[in-house]
């Protein structure tokens, strides 16, 4: 159907019989570019709605459809506006609640960059932050956390390199007085210094396999001991 004629809007499921959302949404892409595509699921995930916007989406909506939102994207997809002119700079046409000034770049990986920052910073959800050293991670997870709803709340820089093996569970984690000879008091762990807040563990693959395994549990669960 795209290939016959020209659509104002795509609404595409990614759970349907013959074919994945998402390998629907790369050919219709290919076809037709200028199309918008809202991507709709149940199964509704960052990783997932990340993909979607890389191959070109232009939103995702989460079942059960909430029909106000509905309405609403479907005015902003339908609306020329949310379309860059070649003439402005990225960060003047990024929506007003968001600040990455610290960010330097206007390039076309910057701006999907910045789509995927708009989308990941107002989420609860955990982050993980690859790339070279020297790139900036640092400088995307301040950014992440500075346009979060925990922007007023702890944010704790660790360089997990940097933590000996033999401290690094009590540093994280804290310990009770008397959990251990030579623990004379109570001692708050990263974790709980940062309560409702933001961490960045950083180099966090050169902690030993271990402490990776009871970190997993924090990320995945939200609790610890």
């Amino acid at each position: 159907m795209v290939e016959a004629g020209f659509y104002a809007l795509i609404m595409l499921d990614l759970k349907m019989k013959n074919i994945h959302g998402i390998q629907a949404l790369r050919q219709i892409k290919q076809i037709s570019p200028a199309i918008p595509v809202l991507i709709m699921t149940v199964y509704a995930s960052v990783q997932t709605a990340v993909e979607g916007l890389k191959l070109g989406a232009f939103d995702y909506l989460s079942k059960p459809l909430d029909m106000d939102q509905v309405w609403e994207k479907i005015r902003e997809a339908l609306s020329a506006d949310h379309i860059y002119p070649a003439e402005d700079t990225l960060k003047e046409s990024m929506p007003e609640e968001f600040d990455f000034s610290d960010i330097i770049g206007d390039s076309k990986k910057m701006r999907d960059l910045f789509e995927i920052l708009m989308m990941v910073a107002p989420s609860d959800t955990t982050v993980l932050i690859l790339g070279e050293s020297g790139t900036g991670k640092e400088l995307i997870a301040e950014a992440i956390q500075r346009n979060s709803v925990r922007a007023d709340k702890p944010f704790i820089k660790l360089n997990c390199a940097a933590l000996p093996e033999n401290l690094s569970e009590s540093e994280l984690f804290g310990h009770e007085k008397g959990a251990f000879i030579g623990a004379t008091s109570q001692r708050l762990g990263r974790f709980e210094q940062v309560h409702q807040g933001t961490i960045f563990l950083d180099e966090i693959g050169d902690m030993s396999l271990a402490t990776q395994a009871k970190i997993l549990r924090v990320l995945q669960e939200g609790e610890f001991e």
